[in-house]
C-alpha cells in the first residue's frame, strides 16, 4: 500500500488529493496536511475586500470532502521534511497535540506562498500601514479600513487610495489591479467616487504586463496589446498608474520606492493595499543524519526544484520554452513533487531588469489559479501512474499551457463588468509562435463587458462545486 502526502489545500494541492483520492482511495493511503480546516477560493477575496461579499462565501470545510474521498486528514502546520526517511513532522493545531510523524512513500508540496512582508519595511497587515487581500483574515481587515476611508468620503474628506505591488519582485499583479477596479465601481455605487484619487503601483515594466511579458491580441485585424487595453480603461476609471517602481518601505502616509531608473521618491496614501513578495514555506529540510539538505530539495527562495533548467541567462530562457518543467519532480529525491505556486520556475517571463543601483524591479512569473490546478492534477496524474504502473505519462510545461482570468470590475450582475483575458501559451513560445508575442494570436483574447461580470461569477459557483467533489466534478475543467 502506497502512502502519498499532500502538504497544503489550495488550488494545487486540494485538485491533487481529490484526483488521488478517486482513484486509489480505496486501495492507498491519502493523507492532506493544511494549516486550515477550510479551503479558501482566493479570487472572491476581491469582493471581501471591498464589503461586497461575507468570507464565509469563500470557503468550506475540507474534511467531509476528504471523508468521502478516502482522504485523511490532518489539521496542522507542517515544520520539517526529512526526505531520506519520508516523514513530515507537523504540529497539530488539534488541542493538546503535540508534534506528529507523517510517513510517505510520494510528496506532493503544494503550499502555496509565504507572505514574506518583511521584505519590505513597515509592509503589512502586521505594521498597521498597508493592507492585503491575500488569505480571508486580511481580505477582511482591508475591508473594514477600507469601508473607514468610505466613512470619511462620505463626510467630504477627500481621500488617496493607493494599490498595487509592495515589492519590487513581487507578482500577483493582476489581483491588484482586479482590487482597484472593483473599488473604483464600489466607489461609484456608493457615491463618493468624486472624493477620491485612486492610484496603481506597481513594479511592472509596462502596464499590462502582469508578470507574463504582457499580451498581445488581434482585433479588428490589427495587434493590440495588454497595455493599450489597460491604459484604455485607466483613463475611462480615471485611475492613474505609477509603473516601475519596486516599493523599499512604507511608513504611515508615505510609500518610499526606487524606480527603473534608479531615482527615488515616495507616494503619500490615506489607504493603502499592496500585495508582498512571494517565498517558499520555510521548511527545515533533514537528512538522514540530522544534516540540513535543503540545498538538495528547494532554491534560495524556498520554492522546490523540479525538472526545469535553471541558471539560463533571461535571453537563452526565453528562447528555450523546454526548460520549463514538465512533471514538477524534484530531480534528487524523485519521489518529491512541487505543484502551484510551491515550484520553482526556471527564471522571469517578463522581461526581467535591474535599475543602476542593483535593485531588481522584475515581476516573478505568476503560478496561481487555473495555471495551479493544471499543475496539480498533472502531478497527481503521475503519482497515480507511479502507483500503478511504475512511470509517468503526463506532462504540461507552462510553455504549453493555456490560461484565463476574468478580472471583475465590480460584482453586480446588472451593472457590473469584467475584463476576461485568455492567454496561450502562458510562458511564451517563439518557436512555435514566430511573432512578437510568442503566443497564438488566434487564441489569445481580450475584452471587457457585462457578460464577463456574468462569466466571474458563474465561476465562484462551479468552482467551489467542483472543490467539494460534487457529483461532475472531473468534467470542471481546472
Amino acid at each position: 500500500m502506497a502512502k502519498i502526502v499532500v502538504i497544503g489545500a489550495g488550488f494545487a494541492g486540494h485538485t491533487a488529493a481529490m484526483y488521488l483520492g478517486s482513484s486509489l482511495g480505496r486501495q492507498h493511503e491519502i493523507t492532506m496536511i493544511n494549516m486550515s480546516d477550510r479551503f479558501l477560493y482566493v479570487p472572491s477575496l476581491i469582493w471581501v475586500g471591498v464589503g461586497r461579499m461575507d468570507p464565509d462565501k469563500t470557503r468550506f470545510s475540507l474534511k467531509p470532502v476528504y471523508d468521502k474521498m478516502q482522504i485523511g486528514f490532518v489539521h496542522g502546520k507542517a515544520t520539517e521534511i526529512h526526505p531520506d526517511d519520508q516523514y513530515v513532522v507537523v504540529e497539530k493545531r488539534d488541542n493538546g497535540a503535540g508534534p506528529v510523524q507523517v510517513p510517505y512513500d510520494y510528496l506532493i508540496i503544494a503550499t502555496g506562498p509565504h507572505l514574506d512582508f518583511a521584505a519590505t519595511p513597515g509592509l503589512g497587515p502586521g505594521q498597521g500601514n498597508t493592507y492585503s487581500i491575500c488569505t480571508a483574515s486580511h481580505a477582511v481587515e482591508a475591508r473594514d479600513r477600507y469601508l473607514e476611508t468610505v466613512e470619511r468620503m462620505k463626510r467630504g474628506e477627500k481621500q488617496k487610495l493607493v494599490i498595487g505591488i509592495g515589492h519590487g519582485m513581487a507578482t500577483c499583479e493582476g489581483a491588484a489591479f482586479e482590487y482597484i477596479a472593483n473599488v473604483h465601481k464600489d466607489l461609484i455605487q456608493r457615491g463618493v467616487r468624486d472624493k477620491a484619487e485612486l492610484v496603481y503601483l506597481t513594479n511592472e515594466p509596462t502596464l499590462g504586463d502582469f508578470g507574463v511579458r504582457g499580451l498581445h491580441v488581434k482585433h479588428k485585424g490589427q495587434l493590440v496589446s495588454s497595455e493599450d487595453f489597460l491604459k484604455a480603461i485607466f483613463k475611462e476609471y480615471d485611475l492613474k498608474a505609477e509603473v516601475q517602481k519596486g516599493v523599499k518601505q512604507v511608513e504611515p502616509g508615505h510609500i518610499y520606492w526606487e524606480d527603473a531608473q534608479g531615482g527615488e521618491g515616495e507616494t503619500s496614501y490615506d489607504f493603502a493595499m499592496l500585495l508582498p513578495r512571494f517565498q517558499g514555506m520555510p521548511f527545515k529540510y533533514v537528512g538522514k543524519n540530522g544534516e540540513d539538505v535543503s540545498a538538495k530539495v528547494v532554491n534560495q527562495a524556498g520554492f522546490v526544484l523540479v525538472d526545469g533548467q535553471y541558471g539560463l541567462p533571461y535571453e537563452a530562457l526565453a528562447q528555450n520554452p523546454d526548460a520549463w518543467p514538465a512533471v514538477y519532480q524534484n530531480p534528487t529525491y524523485r519521489n518529491i513533487f512541487a505543484a502551484g505556486i510551491a515550484f520553482a520556475p526556471p527564471g522571469p517571463i517578463s522581461v526581467p531588469h535591474v535599475n543602476p543601483k542593483g535593485t531588481s524591479i522584475s515581476p516573478a512569473p505568476p503560478r496561481t489559479g487555473m495555471v495551479s490546478g493544471i499543475i496539480g492534477r498533472v502531478v497527481a496524474k503521475n503519482v497515480i501512474d507511479l502507483v500503478k504502473h511504475g512511470r509517468m505519462t503526463h506532462k504540461e510545461r507552462m510553455s504549453e499551457m493555456s490560461a484565463a482570468c476574468i478580472a471583475s470590475m465590480g460584482g453586480s450582475l446588472w451593472d457590473g463588468s469584467a475584463a476576461t483575458i485568455v492567454i496561450y501559451p502562458v510562458v511564451p513560445d517563439f518557436r512555435r509562435y514566430p511573432n512578437e508575442a510568442g503566443r497564438d494570436l488566434f487564441v489569445s483574447h481580450m475584452e471587457m463587458g457585462l457578460a464577463g461580470a456574468w462569466m466571474k461569477r458563474m465561476i465562484h459557483t462551479t468552482f467551489i462545486y467542483k472543490l467539494q467533489g460534487r457529483p461532475g466534478w472531473q468534467f470542471i475543467p481546472e
